[in-house]
């Protein structure tokens, strides 16, 4: 199957690449050009990325671009309740990857913290969130369940966390794979960004895309709630 294979719904659009190295490439083209459109408006951007290793070659490809990164603020969709250090850590991840160089030079708003519990830590963040200016771009990727960033089926808080009139702006949620606790932005918050990509390769998250378009419970596949148009999609076998 190829993505041009699949029915999207309307004003969503899709890029086909060749090669994982073609997509990060083109995909950090892109996001650059936004950034740096966003920049010129009003002085400043914000980008919100996912974690998981997928997104590591865009990351690289992204730090290297030209780009006045004093001016961009940088977040996460989620992240995995584990501190800084740890290797499941998409705030690690992002250190590593992405904010290395000129690009060192961003603001990173973390959405972890060491608070006693999950439910305090993502009341911290939400607090913090608070004082993030709006989203200009959002890189989401998709779970083979058809999750999204850490809205996972079945997890407690997944209904509230997915109300499209939702105020709060972060919540604890859990996942099934280790490690559990995870933090995530909410839809509402997610939503509200002015680009969406959902950046996906391989044929088996063609098939949960396929799944995906083809019904609409949004609890059942939380990735359906952003299958709405201006969204990009951008694959590669």
């Amino acid at each position: 199957m190829a993505i041009s294979e699949v029915k999207l719904p309307e004003g969503v659009s899709a890029l086909a690449f060749k090669s994982p190295v073609l997509l990060a490439e083109g995909l950090a083209l892109k996001v650059a050009e936004q950034l740096r459109n966003a920049i010129d408006a009003r002085g400043a951007a914000v980008l919100v990325v996912s974690g998981g290793r997928s997104p590591v070659a865009f990351f690289q490809s992204l730090a290297k671009q030209a780009l006045d990164w004093s001016k961009v603020v940088v977040s996460l969709a989620d992240e995995r309740w584990v501190p800084v250090e740890h290797a499941d850590s998409n705030a690690g991840l992002l250190k590593r990857y992405l904010l290395q160089g000129a690009a060192a030079k961003a603001q990173f708003l973390s959405l972890y913290n060491a608070s006693a519990n999950l439910e305090a830590a993502a009341e911290q963040a939400d607090r913090l969130l608070g004082e993030l200016p709006p989203i200009d771009v959002l890189i989401l990727g998709m779970g083979d369940d058809g999750h999204t960033a850490s809205l996972f089926p079945d997890s407690p808080n997944l209904a509230q966390a997915l109300d499209a009139k939702g105020a709060r702006r972060c919540w604890p949620m859990l996942a099934p794979t280790v490690p559990h606790q995870r933090l995530t932005m909410s839809r509402a918050l997610l939503a509200s960004a002015q680009h969406k990509v959902l950046s996906i390769s391989g044929q088996s998250k063609l098939t949960t895309l396929n799944a995906a378009v083809a019904g609409d419970d949004v609890a059942e596949m939380p990735i359906r709630a952003f299958l709405q148009p201006t969204l990009e999609i951008y694959w590669c076998p």
